[in-house]
Parts: C-alpha cells; structure tokens; sequence
C-alpha cells in the first residue's frame, strides 16, 4: 500500500487535479491520498490558505469580509465549472465558512484554524466527488472520521497516539480515500491545525497509521536538489538520502519536504520518495532510514539559511566552573528560548539561534545572562548565515573539514565558527549573511563539478 501526497502547485486547478487523479487511478496501490489547498496558478496569484488568513483578518478586524469570502467560493468554483461538476457544493462551501466565522468569532484562535482547514478541506472533498464522477469509486474522508486526534493547541497540533490505532481501519476501505492534510481534531471537537509543512505531516501521519509501504510525496519538482536552484544553476538530483541527512538539511532551507514530517515515519523506518506531478515517471528522491554510501563523494547536499543571532560569552577557567553552562542555558529557558548549535572552547561559548527566538527581548536576556553567569565578556552578533555541508559518509574520509575550508577561503568568505556534531553527518560553518549564496555556489563546485573533489 501507498499513501501519497500532493502539494498546492499540484491540485491549483483543474488541469493540475486531472493530472493528480491520472497518477492516483493509474496504480491501485495508491489508494490514499492526501491532498493540500489550491496553490498558486501562477507567479502572482495567491494560495488559497493566503485568502483563508486574509478573510480571518477582516473577521476579526470588523471589516466588511463578505468580499473575501466570495474570492475564496470563487477559486473554487473556477476549478468546480472546468471540471464541468455540479456547483452544489459551492453552496455548502460558503455556508461552512459563515457558520466557523458565526460560531467562533469570539474565539479568534478557534477561528483562525476553523479558516484554515478549509483550504485543505474543500479540495479534499471536490476532488473525490470528481473522481467518482468519471467512475473511480473514491471517499472523501474527514480527518475527525480518520481518526486523526491531536492536541489542543491552536495552529501547533502534535499527534496523539491513539491516532495510529485509529487510522489502521482505513485499510479496511474498498475506495479510494482522499484526506485533507494540514489538521485535525482535538479531544474537545475543535479543528487544530499542524504547524508550517501541515500537509506533509498528515500525509506522514497516515501513512505510518495503515503502515504502508512508501510514502509518495508528490510536488512540483523532480525531487531533492543538491543545492538550491535558485543559487546553483542546474544542481543535481540526489538519489537516495537518510532521515537523518534530510533533516539536517531540511534545518538550513531546505523547504521541499519539512523535516517534521520525517518523525512519524522513523519509528517504522517507512521510506519517503519525493515525485514531480508534472513529470511522474522521473525516479525522484528516496529518503531512507539507512543508504548504501557512495564514497566518491560523501557529500549529500548543501543548504545555507540566513536570521541567525550568536550570542557570545567569554569566562577565565569556565571549564572548571561547574554548572556554568546550565546557568547560561537556563537563562534561555526562562525566556523560552530555543538555540540550534553551541560551539565551545575551554573558556568561550557561542550560543546561535534564530533570530526571531530573541527578537525584542535580547536586553533582558543579556541582563540576566551577566546577573546569573558573572562571564568576562557577552557580546551579540547579528545578520549570521549558516551553511550546513551534509553526508552520512563524510566522517570517513580525511580531510574532508579542511578541504571545505580551503575552498571558501579560496571565494575569500570568512568563517565566523564551525562545528561538527556528534551525530558526524553534518559540518555547520557560520559566515556573514552577505557571504551566503557566494558560499554555497564555491562548496558545489568544490563538491560536484570537479574543482577539489572529494576522493
């Protein structure tokens, strides 16, 4: 059995959803499938989840919304009359939207995830009653009739466990079985929305829950790159990656498949393939639990993210100073702050986060990091990229640290730190945000185009 997931640019209208249900009834292993919101159509459209927040904000501003709620009808009564479908459903469609904005209006959180699952919601169900139209038996089913519980934080949605117990039914179905990704429903009754990549979690999800046997992941690319496209030209395909390279991957921009949608499918060890709706016959990207290494060249891909802040403390003898660093750590836990990598020496730590986890409240933590932690020095650096060079095998050639290095002096970008973690699959290099893009083209071409290849 395959559960298989289709992203915005694939169900955008209804060209695209034809082209979905070719793939889905042209396998009968495919039997269920999970669909996002409209995407965009084109360069300057809007995705429909963008309309749902944007219609949420009138709601709750008291502005007139109606005008919005109609946009939103009419994305999909565009795809409903070129599919030449009966447009009761519309009706429905903009009834269910009034009564979430009637019932919870006084609840502007409630709201925002009720909006939100329309997107998902609404798709879901034009496409199976599509696909029964043209004689393929096909169900469109509730995440509520799933079985897919969640917690009850509004737009942070974490599985629960009785969720796989209740998913493993949907084995049971002789139909087709499109699903709505991005939410589900909390023990209270309330519609809970999956943090950023909600699609690929519920697909992630379900397909843990019938315990399939691959998960397919359907979008508008030919798999994973080696390198983004929009900084490389033309970077490779890779074949085969483990959970753990993608993951670190996925941390540093890589944004075709979310790294948190990898957790439900570790445990059971369910292998991933990245398709290309376009263009299905391509072979796409595996994402494995372990992979055969190719030690020609260790290095699996290359990713840089910018927003980075490192906060940098200097204490004579601090690793001999027992507990010095809980202290630091526990400064960021009262602020609830989160960091990504802390490389040290016998007398220094730097602590990198993102940005945003310190945003208007650097001050304060600064205050109570020299209050707590009597350190020598504490300064701030802003504007920090962060490239991460990624592969499993890495660890085993010699030299592989030093080779890098070499090739960004070679582009003259400064290196703010390094580190390598325990895990050895992944070097992280700081570099001004300025140096970013220059850096991941200099460490392709180190990598794949022959100017000091790993060997």
């Amino acid at each position: 059995m395959k559960v298989t997931k289709f992203g915005g640019s694939s169900v955008s209208n209804a060209e695209q959803i034809k082209k979905v249900l070719n793939i889905v009834n042209a396998d009968p292993e495919r039997k269920i499938v999970i669909v996002s919101a409209p995407g965009k159509r084109t360069s300057d459209d809007t995705k429909t989840t963008d309309l749902l927040i944007r219609l949420y904000e009138k709601v709750i501003e008291g502005l007139d919304y109606r005008p919005k709620q109609e946009e939103i009808i009419q994305r999909y009564a565009d795809i409903v009359y070129a599919l030449e479908m009966d447009d009761a459903m519309l009706t429905t469609f903009d009834h269910t939207l009034t009564q979430y904005i009637v019932n919870l209006k006084s609840k502007p959180s409630r709201l925002l995830d009720a909006l939100l699952s329309c997107g998902e919601d609404f798709n879901a169900q034009l496409i199976a009653a599509y696909n029964n139209s043209q004689g393929i038996p096909t169900r469109y089913i509730s995440p509520g009739e799933a079985g897919i519980v969640v917690s009850d934080l509004p737009q942070n949605a974490q599985i629960l466990d009785q969720a796989y117990e209740n998913l493993y039914q949907l084995r049971d179905y002789k139909e087709k079985l499109i699903i709505p990704g991005f939410f589900g429903i909390s023990r209270q009754n309330f519609v809970v929305t999956f943090p950023r990549g909600g699609s690929d979690i519920t697909g992630a999800i379900v397909a843990r829950g019938v315990r399939a046997n691959i998960y397919e992941n359907f979008t508008d690319v030919s798999g994973i790159y080696r390198a983004h496209p929009g900084i490389v030209k033309q970077p490779q395909v890779i074949d085969e990656i483990t959970y753990r390279e993608m993951r670190e991957l996925s941390y540093a921009g890589f944004g075709v498949f979310h790294d948190e949608a990898l957790q439900p499918l570790h445990k059971d060890r369910i292998p991933v393939v990245i398709k290309n709706t376009n263009r299905p016959d391509d072979l796409g990207t595996f994402i494995r639990h372990d992979r055969e290494i190719n030690t020609n060249n260790v290095v699996s891909g290359i990713s840089c993210d910018t927003g980075f802040t490192v906060i940098n403390i200097k204490k004579y003898l601090m690793n001999r100073q027992v507990g010095f660093t809980r202290k630091v750590l526990g400064v960021l836990e009262d602020y609830d702050i989160s960091f990504d990598h802390m490389p040290s020496g016998i007398d220094s730590i730097s602590i990198i986060m993102r940005s945003k986890e310190i945003k208007n409240i650097e001050e304060q933590v600064l205050n109570d990091i020299r209050k707590h932690c009597d350190v020598d020095e504490l300064g701030v650096e802003h504007d920090l990229a962060v490239l991460m060079v990624v592969g499993e095998g890495m660890h085993r050639i010699v030299g592989t640290a030093s080779r890098i290095t070499h090739a960004l002096a070679e582009a003259n970008i400064n290196l703010k730190m390094m580190n390598q973690g325990a895990s050895e699959i992944s070097m992280m290099f700081g570099i001004d945000v300025n140096d970013a893009e220059k850096a991941v083209k200099a460490t392709y071409e180190y990598c794949y185009n022959g100017k000091c290849l790993l060997t």
